[in-house]
């Protein structure tokens, strides 16, 4: 019992201050021997993630992206640097077990991933995240989960992430101890010293802005008033990189808006081109004369023959003052119906 807890008891001791004393990548100071080192070991962990489902985004879009972590560290080769006494059983032990443990150095232990973008369109929302400790050869039991947000108004293309991978590994290993206790076959007062050291990978993961029609609006005009309306005309550009065939805009009308015609045909769009789409708007008499929105969407074909329907795309435009009657052209109106009147009086009495 007193071994075990005087082996513990070391082992804790040489990580606390191999973590908290010593800077990452730091040489093994000469304080560390506690007593052999036998191997000295070539290779470590060598984390590689991997976008796990569709790498293909529409702009605008707000994705979450699901990476997945394997470890294909290897252990390239071990160096002697003390030979065993022959016939020594406490020695020849003491090197077996430092192989053991010298088998290690490939783990990753604490892995804190950070996903960055250089480009302003795409935006990582997520912060650093915890992926556990992996071993050679393994992959991570859940994804390591990240959420992006793509600017609408990002062109398509090719968008490199950087991704850098932070842990702790094992640096190298001494053992050290008494004399080989034949009853128990164990090294009495057995002591292990473990130097681990910090690293940082990175690597790229790329996504995909897709190719496709984008729509926009480039003007709106028409004159629209309280319990009157009028007509709406509002132009629609195609400002992707691909064509939008047998398009249809369709129109949401809501207070104090409404309409009996809310679809307007716009035909093929070609990247770059634009139509206009023309609205009978009725007006409630109660609006108010302000800016308002109404909420349109665009049903087209796209080039590989399916449906789909654009983003919603906001119509701004306005109600305007209601028309004021003139008190002049009202009495004008009135005094030409009185003597109107008056006129077919007077010509039915000359003719009686």
């Amino acid at each position: 019992m007193n071994n075990k807890n005087g082996l513990f008891i070391t082992v804790t001791t040489l990580l606390i201050l191999c973590w908290a004393v010593f800077p990452a990548q730091a040489a093994v100071p000469d304080n560390f021997d506690i007593s052999e080192n036998y191997y000295s070991v070539y290779g470590g962990p060598d984390l590689n993630a991997t976008l796990v489902g569709d790498d293909q985004y529409s702009r605008g879009d707000t994705v979450t992206l699901n990476l997945n972590m394997m470890n294909k560290g290897e252990i390239s080769g071990f160096k002697s640097e003390k030979d065993a006494d022959i016939g020594n059983y406490a020695d020849e032990m003491l090197q077996q077990s430092e192989m053991q443990y010298e088998a290690q150095a490939t783990t990753a232990i604490g892995i804190l991933a950070t996903l960055k973008s250089d480009n302003p369109n795409i935006k990582v929302k997520s912060g650093p995240q915890e992926a556990g400790t992996l071993k050679q050869g393994k992959q991570s039991v859940s994804p390591t989960q990240f959420t992006i947000e793509i600017n609408k108004d990002t062109p398509a293309g090719v968008y490199p992430l950087n991704l850098d991978l932070s842990y702790q590994y094992q640096n190298n290993v001494q053992v050290g101890g008494d004399d080989f206790d034949s009853v128990t076959g164990l090294v009495t007062n057995k002591e292990v010293g473990l130097w681990y050291e910090n690293k940082t990978q990175t690597q790229t993961i790329n996504i995909e802005v897709k190719k496709e029609p984008y729509f926009e609006v480039t003007n709106v005009t028409g004159d629209l008033y309280p319990d009157d309306g009028g007509m709406l005309y509002v132009t629609y550009k195609n400002t992707g990189e691909e064509t939008a065939k047998d398009s249809t805009v369709r129109i949401s009308a809501s207070d104090p808006f409404s309409t009996t015609d809310d679809q307007a045909y716009l035909g093929t769009l070609k990247p770059g081109d634009s139509e206009v789409a023309v609205f009978d708007m009725d007006v409630d008499e109660t609006a108010t004369a302000k800016p308002y929105s109404i909420s349109s969407e665009i049903f087209y074909e796209d080039t590989d023959g399916h449906d789909q329907t654009s983003d919603t795309i906001e119509v701004n435009t306005e109600v305007k003052e209601a028309k004021q009657s003139l008190p002049g052209f009202e009495l004008g109106t009135g005094i030409t119906m009185v003597l109107a009147v008056c006129f077919i009086m007077f010509r039915r009495k000359k003719q009686d």
